[in-house]
């Protein structure tokens, strides 16, 4: 029997609940009120199907909603927004600086979502709608997606300061092989993590200046608010990459 691939579908109530839907539910969309939310696995020969057949898109943007290679950005199409965006892989026995794409197409009454690698950011969306504290429009599940995704990040980021704390109090005791291996496994991470982010920082830079109807002006200030934190986080970043590197010289100098 072949997979459809639905990890969840939602018909959203407009006021912050809503109800599981099949995919033949969501399919075509009517709702009076709120909108419908598909989230997919895009590597599943049933999301494929679907996309191509049922969901009503052109093929660019379902070509870009199953793309395995993609980076973060965001692309105005007629009344619709492609939005493509990067959480922290926190699956067991994954790095985080590992990145996972989660690809969205939201319109008027929709939205559709695809990822291959689960993200913590998608639960805490269905956990929001079960207590009733979900996103009420297709614009505000954008922001609290990207919300969430930030969210997820700032724990490893923390992570990683916190490391170089603690490495720059073993500089002068600790084994020197031992310190220049997680050293240079830490500024390889930090460089990974800014790689990602900065796209992502000029994504919902782009979010923000988009005059599209489906996000109100409340929605591009909490999306602003999510593009400084970005911001900081790659300042963080930085400044944990230079405290690593200086940290190295220190116990270059001490052997």
């Amino acid at each position: 029997m072949e997979d459809s691939g639905l990890i969840c579908a939602y018909a959203l109530d407009g006021n912050g609940g809503g109800r599981e839907i099949s995919l033949e539910e969501a399919s075509p969309v009517s709702v009076e009120k709120g909108f419908i939310w598909i989230h997919l696995d895009y590597t599943a020969r049933g999301a494929q199907r679907w996309l191509h057949e049922k969901s009503g898109l052109d093929e660019i943007t379902v070509s870009a909603l199953l793309a395995a290679e993609t980076r973060p950005r965001t692309v105005s199409i007629a009344d619709g927004l492609l939005v493509t965006l990067r959480g922290v892989n926190l699956n067991p026995g994954a790095d985080p600086e590992d990145m996972v794409s989660l690809r969205m197409w939201v319109e008027t009454g929709r939205v559709i979502s695809t990822r291959m690698r689960s993200l913590l950011a998608v639960q805490d969306i269905r956990s929001m709608i079960a207590d009733n504290c979900g996103p009420r429009t297709a614009g505000e599940f954008l922001v609290e997606m990207s919300d969430r995704l930030a969210v997820r990040m700032s724990d490893v980021i923390e992570e990683l300061d916190e490391t170089v704390d603690t490495l720059e109090e073993q500089v002068l005791s600790a084994e020197s092989r031992e310190l220049r291996t997680k050293l240079a496994q830490l500024r390889r991470e930090t460089i990974l993590l800014r790689r990602y982010l900065a796209p992502q920082r000029e994504a919902l830079a782009r979010l923000v200046a988009e005059k599209n109807p489906l996000l109100c002006d409340v929605d591009r200030m909490h999306l602003r608010e999510v593009a400084d934190r970005m911001t900081r986080y790659i300042e963080d970043l930085d400044a944990a990459r230079e405290r690593a590197a200086v940290t190295q010289e220190i116990g270059r100098a001490h052997v």
